[in-house]
């Protein structure tokens, strides 16, 4: 029964990786990335509620005059 040869299974492994490492890196560099995220400015919206359009009083203890 015949041998299997294993000697030239290193160099066919390293040149292997070394290949998908190359095709990795210049599909990676190929890929155009977003730049820094930069503070973006909010602005809220006011939204009235029904309250707020009718004209109300509230009296806080505070507000009250003194005695």
């Amino acid at each position: 029964m015949p041998q299997l040869d294993t000697s030239t299974w290193f160099i066919t492994i390293m040149s292997s990786m070394i290949t998908l490492f190359i095709l990795f890196q210049l599909k990676v560099s190929s890929q155009t990335f977003p730049l820094a995220p930069s503070p973006k400015s909010l602005t809220t919206m006011k939204v009235k509620t029904p309250w707020e359009l009718k004209w109300t009083k509230i009296y806080l203890p505070h507000s009250l005059p003194q005695q």
